[in-house]
């Protein structure tokens, strides 16, 4: 990993002023994109009721919700759209594999959308128009007939909405903050742990007074809330202006390019080598602008392809024991109210952890390690998770909850803020695109599997342990490649200074390629018959002599 990176954004971020506004607009953008697949799960018992589903078919909706969150997919398929007909025509002809299918396909090709959308429009209009799309979604949810059409209201539209919220609201806290950029980030993160902690009593005291489809509509006129903290994300800096202006520029430059060959065409007898020409250069072009939005660089980035790893690895076992903590609840004879307080419980030791964590990893002794710190709250995650199936009463979830606020508040304050720290706050857009691009395949799986364990063997248990397994395994792989990484940056590091300081070293490269060049320029008679013939046959014009 690389020491913290100064400011490579083209000016030096303010660190406070209306940064502090923009952390609490992030805040209520963040709290909802993370909390509301959580709080979500209030309504699981009633929707298998209603509709006579299993545990790993109601788990679909939120897996699809976070990984359209996760993904960003911002364009419809045709299969999507031609189906989307025929469920409000009333047909029943989609199955469950067909669409948890294209969900995973759609989110891995246009994962990066709101990367694009941020870097093209700002990130106030887009998180506007998430907030719309989010109320529009759950309004369209109240009205649904079937699961089908809820995995489309709920799962894909409103978290298309999460997803435009989501990514814009972390980069604009990086393009305000540098050196407090992890309390920012800290503070930013608490949004959720603050709105879970709200949203699930409310979600329970709405479905008792209005039912679900009553509490859908009011929850859609909530998530509009989204809209105004978006409206709180002024932009700052060269960022907007400058992309506009490259796209600009690349446009003119194209036209004059484009007049230029025509003009070529028309005076050169043959014009198939210019042709040529301009193929290539449309597909350079192309990938620049392809570039210019998402770095494949990164790929090339060590540190980057350790954290790519080991947070796929994680994000398999990340969602699914929170959406079924208040199921499983239930399930063993607690009421529903405490059922769904031990959120509240997991909620409020969240809201203390995620502050606290990022002043922690704001430290000067924890800064330049803040990868084995984020490798340690995985695998302590992980562990809450192995212990889980021990608490068998009400007393032991609270206590269950209590940790697992913890180390979840940990791992969220960090998740961020760990990949700016590797790749810097220029790259850190295109970072967040090319991350969700392999997270989100993960996150749609891994509630279905746990669902699916969970109805195959009729015990919560096993899923608890494959979640725990899982982060485990994730958190040690993290550290295991860190330090690794650590090593070799800091050989590569002596190696380049030593380099700087041995003058002695330098000059005796450069006389050996002195010396190389000069014996290779060297006449010599064995070389001659060979320098001839790959001079090749002269012709002479206007008395002089040419190749």
């Amino acid at each position: 990993m690389s020491p913290p990176v100064s400011s490579d954004l083209g000016y030096v971020p303010p660190d406070g002023g209306w940064g502090w506004a923009v952390v609490f607009g992030a805040s209520i953008s963040v709290g909802f994109a993370y909390t509301f697949p959580k709080a979500f799960t209030i309504y699981f018992k009633e929707l298998q009721a209603v509709y006579s589903i299993s545990y790993s078919q109601i788990a679909w909706i939120t897996s699809i919700m976070c990984a359209t969150t996760y993904g960003g997919d911002f364009d419809l398929k045709p299969g999507i759209y031609t189906e989307w007909m025929n469920i409000t025509s009333g047909w029943m002809t989609v199955s469950l594999q067909w669409y948890g299918d294209t969900g995973a396909e759609s989110s891995r090709r246009l994962c990066p959308i709101s990367s694009i959308l941020v870097n093209r429009y700002g990130s106030r209009p887009v998180v506007m128009f998430g907030g719309l799309l989010c109320g529009i979604g759950m309004v369209s949810a109240a009205f649904c007939t079937s699961i089908m059409q809820l995995y489309i209201c709920v799962g894909f539209i409103t978290g298309l909405g999460l997803a435009l919220n989501l990514q814009p609201s972390v980069i604009m806290i990086g393009k305000y903050f540098l050196k407090r950029r992890p309390i920012a980030n800290g503070l930013a993160m608490a949004g959720s742990p603050v709105m879970l902690c709200t949203l699930a009593p409310l979600n329970q005291f709405l479905f008792d007074s209005f039912g679900w489809r009553g509490s859908f509509l009011i929850l859609g006129a909530i998530l509009l809330n989204c809209c105004v903290a978006g409206a709180l994300f002024r932009p700052i800096g060269p960022g907007t202006a400058s992309v506009k202006t490259q796209v600009t520029k690349e446009g003119k430059g194209a036209l004059k390019q484009e007049v230029t060959e025509d003009a070529m065409e028309i005076s050169s007898p043959t014009n198939l080598p210019v042709e040529n020409k301009t193929e290539e250069e449309e597909d350079r072009d192309c990938c620049e602008k392809i570039n210019q939005y998402l770095d494949f660089s990164l790929f090339k980035h060590r540190g980057f392809l350790i954290y790519l790893i080991g947070n796929v690895l994680m994000f398999l076992g990340f969602f699914a024991p929170i959406i079924f903590l208040a199921p499983y609840a239930k399930h063993i004879g607690i009421d529903e109210y405490s059922a769904a307080f031990l959120l509240s419980i997991l909620a409020i030791v969240d809201i203390v952890a995620r502050p606290t964590t990022g002043i922690i990893a704001n430290s000067k002794w924890v800064r330049p390690r803040i990868q084995y710190f984020f490798s340690f709250s995985i695998a302590f995650n992980g562990t809450c998770h192995l212990l889980c199936p021990l608490a068998s009463s009400y007393t032991g979830l609270v206590v269950y909850s209590v940790f697992f606020g913890l180390a979840f508040g940990m791992v969220c304050a960090m998740l961020f803020e760990t990949l700016m720290d590797l790749v810097g706050a220029a790259r850190f857009t295109s970072a967040v695109g090319l991350v969700t691009i392999a997270e989100c395949c993960t996150i749609l799986l891994g509630p279905p599997i746990g669902g699916m364990l969970i109805d195959t063997f009729g015990d919560y248990k096993y899923m608890f342990v494959k979640c725990g397994l899982v982060m485990v395994l994730a958190g040690t792989f993290l550290f295991i490649m860190n330090y690794y990484n650590y090593r070799v940056l800091a050989k590569e590091e002596k190696e380049r200074k030593a380099k700087e300081e041995d003058p002695k070293t330098v000059r005796t490269e450069n006389e050996g390629k002195k010396n190389w060049i000069k014996e290779t320029t060297q006449d010599g008679p064995e070389l001659e018959p060979l320098r001839e013939e790959q001079a090749g046959p002269k012709k002479e014009v206007n008395g002089i002599s040419e190749v």
